[in-house]
């Protein structure tokens, strides 16, 4: 019986572990492996502001300013005016090497007659030195010495130095106003801006008036030569009136006070009837703001007997009151200077001798017959 009972309780306790072990197992199910909640959101992390640099902007950097030189006093330009045309005109060398000669027969002064004209002075006043010569080598003696002082003398006074050769370029009470002509491809505009220097080296104040307004790049070219002196341009638009700039140029010299307005003006073909007259009509326009005080006709000088049809033309439609004379030196023949004066009973003022900046220079009679003679 004991065995019994022992036994029963084995088996009790048997079937009592067996029940706590599924309970446990039921109760305290095993462990799964970790997964992150499906609905729990994540805060994004704090957005963080970078400041961004704006790109530098640069600031335009303004043109350097041209450089204002101060251009040759009129008066030292005659030293190169002698230099110029020593040695580069033979009709001072003719003229002394005939002269020189024992015997100044008929065909010695046919030949200085022929000299001269060939230099286009012209056959009336030609005509004269040769009588004035003649007599004067006659009277005086024949040797050389004499010969070159009588031969300079002469040629001085066919040059007439009694001629108001001075550039009118003050006004009363307004500025003075030159009005500057001529035909194409005498260099209208690159005289116009040698004038300019002329007048800023005898300390006047200027303005400049770009009244060629058929040639686009006449008022550039101006500009330029304005900015070199500091002298400044009044431009209109292409292919505009030209008495309107004109007429604008010199109301607005009047209100700055300056003392000299320089109107640079279109090449005109001395034929060309409309033309001329459109170059009478800028004149009397400018008169309509101030008196014009200097008509300046430039002439090629190597164009010779053909530059007298032009300044004739010229001369009765705006009132030529001054020649001036470019490229003078080299082939020029010196003689056209007494021509067109005789021609148009007006002195030549001025006399271009190259292509720098200050080869304008004053003319004088004495200077250009010493340098014939050099």
């Amino acid at each position: 019986m004991e065995w019994l009972y022992l036994i029963i309780g084995i088996a009790v306790v048997g079937v009592l572990a067996v029940a706590g072990f599924v309970t446990t197992r039921v109760r305290r199910p095993g462990r799964l492996p970790e997964q992150a909640p499906t609905d729990v959101i994540t805060p994004a992390p704090p957005t963080v502001e970078v400041p961004v640099e704006e790109p530098a902007v640069e600031e335009p950097v303004a043109p350097p300013a041209p450089t204002v030189e101060a251009p040759e006093k009129p008066a030292s330009r005659l030293v190169r005016l002698r230099q110029r045309l020593a040695g580069s005109n033979a009709l001072g060398r003719g003229l002394l090497s005939l002269l020189s000669r024992d015997q100044l027969d008929e065909d010695t002064w046919e030949a200085i007659e022929d000299l001269l004209i060939g230099a286009d002075i012209g056959v009336q006043p030609t005509q004269e030195l040769v009588e004035r010569l003649r007599t004067r080598l006659r009277v005086e003696g024949g040797q050389v010495a004499d010969a070159r002082t009588v031969l300079r003398e002469e040629l001085i006074n066919l040059v007439d130095p009694t001629m108001d050769r001075a550039l009118h370029v003050s006004g009363e009470g307004a500025p003075g106003v030159v009005l500057v002509v001529g035909v194409n491809g005498t260099g209208k505009t690159t005289t116009v801006g040698k004038l300019a220097r002329i007048l800023v080296a005898d300390e006047r104040t200027a303005l400049l008036a770009a009244a060629d307004t058929f040639r686009a790049a006449a008022a550039d070219q101006l500009s330029t030569w304005g900015e070199r002196v500091g002298v400044e341009v009044i431009r209109g638009p292409e292919a505009g009136d030209p008495a309107s700039v004109a007429f604008d140029a010199v109301k607005e010299g009047m209100d700055r006070g300056v003392d000299t307005v320089v109107v640079d003006t279109a090449g005109r073909l001395q034929n060309k009837a409309g033309l001329m007259d459109e170059l009478g009509k800028v004149k009397r326009v400018l008169e309509k703001q101030a008196p014009v005080t200097e008509v300046l006709l430039v002439l090629d000088a190597t164009t010779g007997q053909n530059g007298l049809i032009q300044a004739k033309v010229f001369s009765e439609v705006v009132d030529v009151t001054g020649i001036v004379l470019t490229k003078l030196d080299g082939s020029a023949k010196g003689g056209i200077v007494v021509a067109v004066q005789r021609q148009l009973g007006v002195p030549v003022k001025l006399v271009g001798l190259g292509e720098g900046p200050d080869d304008l220079a004053p003319f004088d009679p004495a200077a250009f017959v010493d340098a014939l003679l050099s």
